[in-house]
């Protein structure tokens, strides 16, 4: 594939070349044949109509829509779709491309659920092809047999969150009055950015081995290859292709029966948790709505089971415009987001443990976000151990495991990372309790734990550049203690990632607090796949 994101290169001259910013768009030239596509919709029914919004430099592309998991299925290919020209909108990335209706799909009433990848395609120079990826999720139809199923529920607004096409996203961009800003307001109705529904066998992840040795330069392989082969520079950080395939495939391997939804599908519709015993949610697990945690909360009172194997819950966002725009002003929300002050304020779009939020995320999900953060890539932590320590090796989620007190859980598979959530704790007689002073409620268990810091250990050589460096700690510091010194950010600066089981309700929580815990089950770690089966097992209520 010939794929050129369109780049930009303001940056100070002593940055690394990985720091500039670059996005994917049209080239929109009519000499270099492409085709992309997207739906009005991110899911739909068995039975409803998926029309694909085209624009293309080729006289004619052709689609295909595989259900996507262990086995790939193709369930529609068309031919000869006649290529039309629609431009870019300045502004894509906020307000959506609203290009013409090219073809149309009707999903048969008998579709399983899952995630649907859509492969549009043109022929190109050489003989070679021109290939974009879009997806949307099936639902469960509503009279569909759910008995002995979980739900899996794809944390589709992280990804929206780092989907850069057309030019930004919620960390960067060319938004704002200078043209250098990330956007608080992102539109569904675009393209994926290439790499977050599809990657090449081999394409590297953010915690890839080997760790780098003491005293070499710091590396980022994920942005040096994706900047060499025209993939988004935020392919590694979230989307299906590098987290939420690995779960779904070794679900399926390992005969597990679910159903899929997408986040906004919980948003609009939550009374579709109530039809199962479990529901599951994996991979970067970042951004939630209002509705979408109380809707989980409610579901843990009634006596639902909820299982989370990923990392990261920190921002609020909301869902307008039916949910194809999504907002979040992450630490511009005190300043910029129009609810604050108002009726909705508990909408506002900031970090859950931001006090204009005052909402921890440990009272859904057993963690807090900002009480973890990053570790074994980077500068962050670069030689860790990669797993969990085991701590309460007798809880029932180690059983079968074989683990000990004091076992590296997950370290060969490198569990452990990029981002995770922990809690504040302290030791009493070898054991890690809550303190309860991040808003952790009782009752919560801490299983196994591993340090994580949000600050870049930085060491000078030629040739070093670090990509992160103090990632936003003084921002986390004003949002914790309303004060930025240095005695404010020291209390922010390190936290950990922890394994943690607790009631809620009728119901329970389960939280293995980090984004490679899908390596774990991808790479076929014993412990973690053993781990993982006694949580679902559990509660599925085998």
């Amino acid at each position: 594939m010939n794929l050129r994101p369109r780049q930009t290169t303001v940056m100070h001259p002593d940055a690394a070349s990985h720091l500039s910013h670059w996005y994917e768009a049209p080239r929109e030239d009519p000499a270099v044949p492409e085709v992309y596509v997207y739906t009005d919709a991110i899911s739909y029914a068995p039975g409803e109509t998926v029309q694909f919004r085209a624009s293309a430099t080729a006289s004619e592309w052709s689609l295909q829509i595989w259900r996507d998991g262990a086995e790939p299925v193709l369930v529609h290919a068309q031919d000869a779709v006649r290529g039309a020209f629609a431009a870019m909108p300045k502004q894509a990335y906020r307000n959506g491309c609203d290009w013409p209706i090219a073809c149309a799909w009707t999903i048969p009433q008998d579709a399983p659920s899952g995630f649907y990848r859509v492969a549009s395609s043109c022929a190109s120079w050489g003989g070679s092809r021109f290939v974009q990826h879009h997806w949307f999720a099936v639902r469960p139809a509503p009279a569909a047999s759910t008995q002995g199923k979980f739900l899996l529920i794809l944390p589709t607004a992280t990804w929206t969150a780092y989907n850069d096409w057309g030019g930004a996203n919620h960390y960067d961009g060319i938004d704002g009055p200078d043209g250098n800003q990330f956007s608080p307001i992102l539109s569904l109705r675009r393209p994926w950015t290439r790499g977050q529904i599809w990657l090449p066998p081999g394409a590297p992840r953010l915690c890839d081995r080997p760790a780098r040795r003491p005293g070499d330069a710091p590396r980022y392989p994920t942005k040096e290859w994706a900047f060499t082969n025209g993939f988004a520079q935020y392919y590694a950080a979230a989307g299906w292709a590098q987290f939420d395939r690995h779960f779904v495939v070794w679900a399926e391997q390992q005969g597990y029966a679910f159903d899929t939804i997408t986040q906004t599908d919980l948003h609009n519709d939550p009374a579709v948790l109530d039809r199962y015993p479990a529901v599951v949610t994996v991979g970067h697990d970042e951004y939630w709505s209002y509705e979408m945690r109380r809707a989980i909360e409610a579901y843990a009172d009634r006596g639902g089971r909820f299982a989370r194997f990923g990392g990261n819950f920190v921002w609020q966002i909301r869902l307008e415009d039916g949910g194809v725009r999504q907002v979040c002003y992450k630490a511009r929300a005190s300043a910029e987001d129009p609810v604050r002050g108002t009726a909705q304020a508990h909408t506002l779009t900031g970090a859950w443990e931001d006090p204009a939020v005052g909402w921890p995320g440990a009272t859904t999900v057993g963690v807090n976000g900002l009480r973890g953060i990053y570790a074994s890539w980077g500068g962050f932590i670069p030689r860790s151990s990669r797993g969990f320590t085991v701590y309460r090796p007798e809880h029932w989620a180690f059983d079968g495991t074989f683990a000990a007190y004091g076992d590296v859980l997950g370290g060969k598979a490198g569990v452990f990372g990029y981002e995770v959530d922990g809690l504040d704790y302290t030791f009493r007689h070898g054991l890690p309790f809550p303190t309860g002073e991040d808003g952790a409620p009782d009752g919560i268990e801490i299983l196994a734990m591993a340090p994580a810091t949000r600050v870049e250990q930085e060491h000078q050589g030629e040739g070093f550049r670090y990509y992160l460096r103090d990632a936003g700690l003084e921002n986390a510091a004003r949002m914790f203690t309303g004060r930025t010194d240095k005695e404010a950010q020291e209390q922010v600066r390190y936290g950990s990632g922890m394994i943690v089981s607790m009631k809620r309700g009728q119901g329970e929580v389960f939280t293995a607090g980090s984004c490679e815990w899908i390596m774990g089950l991808a790479l076929r770690d014993f412990q973690t796949e053993r781990l993982t089966r006694n949580v679902l097992d559990r509660f599925l209520g085998r």
